[in-house]
């Protein structure tokens, strides 16, 4: 029961921190010890259905975690549908705090995967400079207008999810570049059952396919995945800084405005720019917060690991490439 309520938790927060634009539930999990076991876990749903189809319920159950899978997906879906108006109402009253503490989460979580790297060779350093550059050209590309058709809601929760397994990239971010994230927090909010039922479908496609090929990765290749990740992680800094000036907004179907493209400001110009209070200190003391709780969080999952041992490692085994 104890593990159980653990693994929950962790859910929540790998929930929490999706409903944001900018910070991905996959860095969550990296940190907390569970990012392997869930690859792994949604890698085999494939396999573990065509075993249920013929009967075999208990080895389907067991060969996808499934027990593991269903209560870390309730803990999401609890934070997705009570946090979605608090961070709603943190995003529009709180800015600079919220980034900042988001900002200490990521910054941390960079120091953590890069240090995952066995040895850093030259050719990692250019994965790594090529994870940078892609998050750069993400977290830089202008937003688009997509219209939200049954189409496109699939796609875009294909894409979404697949960008929230990774690191760094947040799937909220990437329905804000697709213009279409609005949508889909109303949605969640006004509990829109066929939005939500096309949304979830291109979500559990996505989930099933860029599961194999990262787990696949993490486990042949895993010291060119984690350089790849690290610049990804790094290159996300940008988007998660506290200090922001919204230049265009979008609006959902409820009146309700959302930013969609923001340009970023330094403390002492955001006072001029803005007219508020950069509030530097606190923000300051809310990333450095944010760096004490995950490097707390590591150090708990590592003596799980030891002391209970479930079997669920921080990232896969190092094999040779």
């Amino acid at each position: 029961m104890k593990n159980t309520f653990l693994l929950y938790i962790k859910g929540m927060a790998m929930g929490a921190v999706d409903v944001v634009p900018g910070f991905s539930g996959g860095t969550v999990a990296l940190v907390v010890g569970i990012y392997d076991k869930l690859l792994q876990s949604m890698a085999s749903i494939p396999t573990a259905l065509l075993m249920f189809l013929r009967g075999r319920f208990r080895d389907a159950w067991a060969h996808c975690n499934a027990t593991f899978l269903l209560v870390l997906i309730v803990g999401i879906l609890t934070s997705v549908f009570t946090l979605a108006r608090v961070i709603t109402w943190l995003m529009q009253a709180h800015p600079v705090l919220l980034w900042a503490f988001f900002f200490g989460l990521v910054l941390v979580s960079v120091y953590l995967v890069g240090r995952e790297v066995a040895a850093w060779s030259l050719g990692r350093l250019m994965f790594f400079a090529a994870g940078l550059a892609l998050a750069l050209w993400i977290t830089m590309a202008a937003p688009l207008q997509l219209t939200a058709t049954p189409f496109t809601l699939f796609w875009a929760g294909a894409v979404a999810i697949s960008a929230m397994i990774l690191p760094g990239i947040s799937g909220s971010f990437i329905l804000v570049l697709l213009g279409l994230y609005p949508v889909v927090l109303g949605a969640v909010k006004g509990l829109e059952i066929g939005t939500l039922a096309v949304f979830s479908a291109g979500c559990l496609i996505g989930l099933m396919s860029f599961s194999r090929l990262l787990s696949w990765m993490l486990q042949h290749v895993r010291d060119v995945t984690l350089a790849f990740l690290t610049g990804i992680m790094l290159g996300s800094l940008g988007k998660v800084w506290p200090w922001k000036q919204t230049l265009t907004w979008q609006t959902n179907s409820r009146g309700e405005s959302f930013p969609l493209l923001q340009e970023n400001l330094l403390p002492w110009d955001y006072a001029s720019v803005i007219g508020d209070d950069p509030q530097l200190w606190i923000a300051i003391s809310l990333a450095l917060a944010a760096v004490v709780l995950v490097l707390g969080l590591e150090r708990l999952a590592v003596r799980d690991e030891v002391v209970l041992g479930e079997g669920s490692q921080h990232l896969p085994q190092r094999t040779k490439e």
